[in-house]
């Protein structure tokens, strides 16, 4: 599925059982709002969601659940420009795969509810299934992989707002922060180094790559190539969780097109349980001129109607800011620019395409 904007969930999900668990355990992790809880934006909502989609026909199997197989889509791919959460999101979903309510246990009878403390959870937390809504329960084996091109972007984009998370909220009880990795605790954690972890994985720390994993966040996979033998990575990480049922999120910048990278590749695939969510500027009939022609980024009028779009939902962002910075990056790589700020996919400097070529070319998808 490609998405371009938020609708309505009509659709059976662990979404809404989700968006609870992740407001009363996950942390905003920095500023004046630090420490308060995370409340997803509408377009954060729409992607979890879409992400804990359950197949209407899943069969609840206590002693083999379905774990992929009970949702409509394998894997997702979220793109969106520079701030507008994606980080912060995908901490708290990995979270949510680490000790919450992840995998689907069947449908709810009218009264039902999900209680924290049957799941080795002490912060009181509940909710209430509606009739007929798909049920969650933790994965009782849990190995994650949070994947970068670097240990710092890792850090940054990932890591840092997982432990901050941690540390500032109730599941500080469950999830112990060490040097380089997060030991969760759970009835089935034990003594082997190799379960119940989350780990960093990047081009240069490799070690781990290769393990039959639950979940992994493959972050920034705009800029997994062939040459920094980052898609090696990314496809090792989906044969490894492939092979336990797990299951994977891709979120990035606009690509360049003309790198070939996994978030490329996975966004024209025609694999229909790939579920997408990018806001391509250039898709939108109201985002052109008079004459039909896409708006030129160089113009700081369109590039505010082009920000506004992008943006949307993301009420921490201040678009005066965003402006800001875009317009000073014009100066010397617009291409980058357009990329990070507008969310176009657009050739990088030295390309010998014209200008708007890739642009262009997807707009007549």
């Amino acid at each position: 599925m490609r998405s371009s904007g938020v609708g309505a969930v009509d659709f059976p999900t662990l979404g809404h059982l989700l968006d609870g668990w992740i407001e009363a355990h996950c942390r905003v992790p920095q500023g004046f709002a630090r420490g308060d809880a995370f409340k997803q934006a509408d377009w954060q909502f729409w992607c979890t969601a879409n992400h804990y989609r359950v197949r209407t026909d899943a069969e609840w199997i206590p002693k083999r659940p379905l774990l992929n197989q009970a949702f409509v889509y394998r894997r997702s791919q979220i793109v969106a420009p520079q701030k507008t959460g994606k980080g912060p999101w995908s901490a708290a979903i990995t979270a949510a795969e680490a000790v919450g309510p992840t995998v689907f246990a069947g449908w709810a009878r009218r009264g039902e509810r999900y209680y924290c403390e049957d799941h080795g959870c002490a912060c009181g937390w509940s909710f209430r299934y509606a009739a007929g809504e798909p049920k969650g329960m933790r994965q009782p084996s849990p190995l994650i992989q949070l994947t970068a091109t670097s240990e710092d972007q890792v850090d940054t984009n990932l890591f840092g707002p997982l432990r901050a998370s941690i540390t500032m909220g109730p599941l500080k009880d469950l999830l112990l922060v060490r040097e380089g990795f997060v030991r969760i605790v759970g009835d089935s954690a034990g003594d082997d180094p190799d379960t119940d972890r989350i780990d960093i994985v990047t081009a240069s720390a490799r070690a781990r790559l290769g393990n039959p994993i639950s979940f992994a966040v493959q972050d920034e996979a705009g800029l997994y190539t062939k040459g920094n033998k980052m898609r090696t990575v990314a496809e090792t990480q989906r044969r490894g969780a492939a092979g336990m049922g797990g299951r994977t999120i891709e979120t990035t910048n606009a690509w360049d097109p003309t790198e070939g990278s996994v978030a490329q590749t996975t966004y024209e695939s025609s694999s229909t349980d790939v579920f997408r969510f990018y806001r391509n500027p250039d898709l939108v009939e109201e985002l052109r001129d008079d004459n039909g022609h896409l708006l030129k980024y160089s113009s700081k009028r369109a590039r505010n109607k082009i920000h506004a779009y992008v943006y949307e939902g993301s009420w921490w962002v201040s678009l005066d800011s965003i402006e800001a910075e875009a317009a000073e990056l014009m100066e010397n790589d617009r291409a980058q620019a357009e990329r990070f700020f507008g969310n176009r996919l657009v050739q990088g400097a030295g390309s010998w395409l014209e200008d708007l070529t890739w642009s262009n070319a997807y707009a007549g998808r």
